[in-house]
């Protein structure tokens, strides 16, 4: 959970790098709430009225931390556009950002704290 927050802390942060530790338990743990909530809709018989706010709301911090991770591999954070391309992109940006962080500070700052 305390990566989790750790990103949401940093909602708006674009600058810096983030571990693949911290955006993918970030992940995981949206992964979690978002079936959660659909859970919680389907019982309540709410028409995605929760997963939409949740998306509202977390929108900016996932496009954050992801935009971190790719600095982290040396990557500029407009790579996160990738996922446009149906299916495709989406591998690209799943293989890039499952790949090792660059081990030395690179031009978007020091290698963080794992």
């Amino acid at each position: 959970m305390e990566w989790y927050l750790k990103a949401l802390k940093n909602y708006a942060g674009f600058q810096g790098r983030a571990s693949k530790k911290e955006y993918w338990m970030f992940t995981l743990y949206e992964g979690v709430i978002y079936l959660v909530l659909s859970v919680v809709e389907e019982i309540v018989g709410l028409s995605y009225i929760l997963s939409a706010i949740y998306f509202a709301a977390t929108f900016l911090p996932s496009l954050a931390v992801a935009c971190r991770r790719l600095h982290d591999t040396g990557r500029s954070g407009w790579w996160n556009l990738i996922v446009l391309i149906p299916i495709v992109g989406i591998i690209i940006f799943v293989v890039q950002t499952c790949q090792a962080s660059q081990e030395t500070d690179n031009q978007y700052g020091p290698q963080p704290v794992k």
